[in-house]
């Protein structure tokens, strides 16, 4: 079920559209990738998107606009609580912790602050050393460390379960703009505007310092996930970008007596302009970056090959992430959107999704042929033909059309009347075309009713809607059930519940009525 604030079309997958169509101008260049597709834009930012964080089951980004907002990652709704109000100026940074309970963001405001991403309330408000503007903060992979960059050049290393500053650190004459912690947890590196990358341990000692490492500076840095260990050195993998329009790719070495080496292993020069975010995907396979020529790239991360050039943001590009369970990743710009992309195998057609998986696009309409209807029961028989044909079930087309079979009809196949009445008899054929109807079904969303009616257990407009001790409003009977079923879990954070009480939500019942009465 979708935020009505999004509007959705059918569109066929890339496979499927004429190489000039393709968002993706360099697929055949990657083994593994053959095709993305932009599923999604969202829209809500008033200024420029700064940052971009996934979690298992949110995205959340930060803007210029002091807002933070936060969507699930299943349609791309944005939560009841977002957006997230409290910072006095704009927000850099934001990140979750590891079991995305929390989100942290950083601001111009001096502030770091800690958000319950069960409720949207401030946790904890965290103020740097010095009181300077906060441009950077990352969590270590355990959530133990929090370390936050100031404009001052100072870093500060925070306890983060205690919220207690542990640490501070400083560069003289240049601004902390950049940071990521090693996936072991113990090190972690920052970049600034001087143009260096150095590596701190989490005494605050540091190991190793990259002079020039970008000319004119460092944007952004990253650890890939995974540890390469042997002998006696551990190895690491980091990316860095910067004002020289390049993306590198470094070794990282820490020998096991103490000594430290960087070691330069790709310099990737798809960009023509500064670059100012790039990413690893989940697995460390891919990378991605954004730049100031309002493209994105995404390159395969070990052979340093260019998969794809994405352009279609209108202004640069600041901000990239890849959902850490999904083959999703988030742009944000500052044309003040963030686009929402799949990356998908297309070895087997499809890439193993649905054409209903690849119904979103964008709030502004782009899409092909002119399929723009929101629920499946609205579709033409037109609209059923060439779902048909995306589907690789072409041979009903003209069965389909013989019989008048619209989006309605649709829905309502058997295998009993797919036998007796359209003759179709491939039992094969039948089954696969009740299974993508099916699919359909699950990914078919509502256009009107506002996603914060609707229960999340359900998806069902809400007649009695109360509140559960997660602070999220359900469907009294839908909840009441799933507690008694689900060992007093939440359905949205899978956290223990710590009360079955359940409270009456008269102002969300009310709300519900006078919608009702006006729809």
């Amino acid at each position: 079920m979708c935020n009505t604030k999004l509007k959705y079309q059918l569109i066929v997958p890339e496979v499927n559209r004429s190489r000039s169509e393709r968002t993706d101008d360099a697929a055949e260049k990657g083994p593994a990738l053959l095709m993305t597709t932009l599923i999604c834009t969202l829209q809500h930012h008033r200024d420029e998107v700064n940052w971009c964080a996934f979690s298992a089951r949110l995205l959340a980004t930060c803007s210029g606009d002091k807002t933070l907002r936060v969507y699930s990652t299943s349609d791309f709704s944005e939560l009841p609580f977002s957006p997230l109000s409290g910072h006095g100026y704009s927000v850099h940074c934001c990140r979750f912790s590891a079991c995305g309970q929390f989100l942290v963001s950083c601001s111009t405001d001096a502030t770091i602050m800690v958000w319950s991403m069960v409720s949207g309330e401030i946790e904890a408000v965290m103020e740097h050393p010095g009181r300077s503007p906060v441009r950077i903060c990352a969590l270590s992979p355990d959530s133990v460390h929090l370390v936050s960059g100031a404009s001052d050049g100072s870093i500060a290393l925070w306890d983060f379960p205690s919220k207690q500053l542990f640490r501070t650190a400083a560069v003289d004459d240049t601004t902390m703009v950049a940071c990521s912690f090693s996936p072991c947890g113990q090190l972690f590196m920052t970049g600034s505007t001087y143009g260096d990358l150095r590596l701190w341990d989490l005494s605050m000692n540091q190991l190793h310092a990259e002079k020039n490492a970008h000319d004119l500076g460092v944007i952004c840095c990253t650890f890939a996930p995974h540890i390469h260990s042997g002998g006696h050195v551990v190895q690491f993998i980091l990316a860095s970008c910067g004002q020289d329009t390049h993306l590198k790719i470094w070794a990282v070495n820490k020998f096991i007596s103490g000594a430290c080496k960087m070691q330069l292993l790709h310099t990737l020069t798809g960009h023509s302009a500064p670059v100012l975010s790039c990413a690893f995907s989940s697995d460390g396979q891919l990378l991605a970056s954004g730049s100031v020529d309002k493209t994105v790239t995404v390159y395969d991360a070990n052979s340093a090959v260019l998969l794809h050039t994405l352009s279609q943001h209108e202004r640069y590009v600041t901000a990239c992430a890849f959902s850490p369970t999904s083959p999703l990743f988030a742009t944000g710009s500052m044309d003040k959107t963030v686009n929402i992309w799949r990356l998908e195998d297309g070895s087997s057609g499809h890439g193993g999704k649905s054409l209903a998986e690849s119904v979103l696009t964008t709030n502004e309409g782009r899409s092909s042929a002119g399929r723009s209807k929101l629920l499946v029961t609205d579709w033409s028989e037109e609209d059923v033909s060439e779902w048909l044909l995306a589907e690789g079930l072409g041979e009903l087309v003209d069965k389909f059309k013989a019989n008048n079979i619209d989006g309605t009809e649709l829905l309502s196949l058997t295998k009993e009347t797919l036998a007796s009445e359209l003759l179709v008899e491939s039992v094969g054929l039948r089954s696969k075309l009740l299974r993508k109807v099916e699919e359909v079904k699950n990914y078919s969303v509502c256009s009107g009713v506002p996603d914060e009616f609707l229960c999340p257990i359900t998806r069902e407009l809400m007649r009695e809607p109360v509140i559960a001790a997660d602070g999220y409003s359900y469907e009294r009977e839908a909840i009441e059930s799933w507690i008694n079923t689900k060992n007093r879990s939440s359905p949205m954070t899978n956290l223990p519940l710590l009360t079955t009480l359940l409270t009456p939500n008269h102002t969300l019942k009310m709300a519900i009525g006078r919608w009702k009465t006006s729809h």
